[in-house]
């Protein structure tokens, strides 16, 4: 990897995290169920959009350098499996168990699934 592409990323990741704490506000000022809805949002939009990013790369249509700078920097500062981590174990310690258990293991399912489909989206093209 280049220098200016390391750079890039390092950007990217600034911008993707940027985004994580914007979206994540607006989100969560509109919905007060409890529930960490901005984080689950983040985290399935970004495994979407990292599928899709992959697939168009393996497909060719996104070079490797760009896959690094929006997969690796923008998504990766995005993304947040540590956050919903530690919204599960908040979670568990008000009590909320079924909460837990869905955003434990309903969020991974989730996020697979999207990236599956991101993926198989970008290698179509």
């Amino acid at each position: 990897m280049s220098g200016s592409v390391f750079l890039l990323v390092m950007l990217g990741g600034g911008i993707g995290a940027a985004l994580r704490f914007i979206i994540d506000g607006l989100i969560m000022r509109r919905v007060t169920s409890g529930y960490s809805w901005g984080t689950f949002v983040i985290n399935s939009t970004g495994s979407f959009l990292l599928g899709l990013l992959t697939g168009l790369a393996d497909s060719s249509v996104l070079s490797s350098d760009w896959l690094a700078v929006l997969g690796g920097g923008v998504m990766g500062g995005y993304t947040t499996f540590s956050t919903a981590m530690v919204d599960t174990v908040h979670m568990i310690q008000h009590r909320t168990y079924g909460r837990a258990l869905f955003n434990a293991f309903g969020m991974i399912v989730v996020t697979v699934l999207l990236a599956l489909l991101g993926l198989v989206l970008g290698r179509s093209v």
